[in-house]
């Protein structure tokens, strides 16, 4: 059993999987300091000094009661909140997000079908030709004839 999992884990595909994922956190970490410390703040601005990560409904009041100034301050009296402003910022992320993989996989794919279509015309390309003389089949880049001997016109590529 030990072997079988060094096999696996040593495998080319998972060791890929591991380095795409160690890249997609170190991303997703890029992304939303994006969205939180460069798209917000100037959102925020024009909408009338909104601070996006301090937007927040009470449900229950903490310790101390309200009204309070930010979200650290409900937590650290122990309130109870539904921090909706933070849900915006994760829906602006994973948008973010969702479009840069979609270019990715849009660009793969759209390598992956030339190379297709790269291997389907050379595949289509005859390799063959007959003799003229002998009408045997021959190489295509032939010069002569192995059956009849005769002097062929090369086939020009």
């Amino acid at each position: 059993m030990w072997k079988e999992f060094r096999e696996f884990a040593i495998r080319g595909n998972v060791v890929d999987m591991a380095v795409g994922i160690i890249i997609g956190i170190a991303f997703g970490v890029i992304v939303t300091s994006l969205v939180s410390d460069i798209i917000m703040p100037p959102i925020g601005l024009l909408l009338g000094n909104v601070d996006f990560s301090n937007l927040f409904v009470v449900l229950k009041e903490g310790t101390t009661s309200g009204p309070y100034g930010s979200l650290a301050d409900a937590k650290a009296a122990g309130a109870v909140t539904i921090n909706y402003g933070v849900f915006i910022i994760a829906i602006i992320s994973f948008i973010i997000i969702a479009f840069a993989v979609f270019m990715i996989v849009r660009t793969v794919n759209k390598a992956r079908r030339q190379m297709e279509a790269q291997k389907e015309a050379m595949a289509a390309e005859p390799a063959t030709k007959e003799c003229p003389y002998c009408l045997s089949i021959i190489p295509l880049r032939a010069s002569r004839c192995p059956q009849c001997t005769s002097q062929l016109e090369r086939a020009k590529k």
